[in-house]
């Protein structure tokens, strides 16, 4: 499930809740992305390295590069994306 809260000419930011085991697949974006994790904890994978992250965590996902993540049990993160 996601939300977008904010969106216009230089970027986003987007609410995101999972399920346990759910998954984003791995992919990229044009532009960075810092990843919140707001309540739980999740795996990202960023070029092949896994992170575990937890409430009040976050991490950075550049640009381009492959990444890709698992709810290790429920969680909510925020989403910011800023464009150049």
């Amino acid at each position: 499930m996601s939300k977008i809260l904010s969106k216009n000419s230089n970027g986003n930011t987007t609410l995101f809740a999972f399920d346990k085991e759910q998954e984003l697949s791995e992919h990229t974006a044009p532009f960075d992305a810092t990843a919140i994790i707001i309540d739980g904890e999740c795996q990202i994978t960023i070029k092949g390295v896994e992170y575990q992250l937890k409430e009040g965590e976050m991490i950075i996902m550049p640009a381009n590069v492959p990444h890709s993540l698992t709810a290790t049990e429920r969680f909510k993160m925020l989403l910011i994306m800023i464009k150049e």
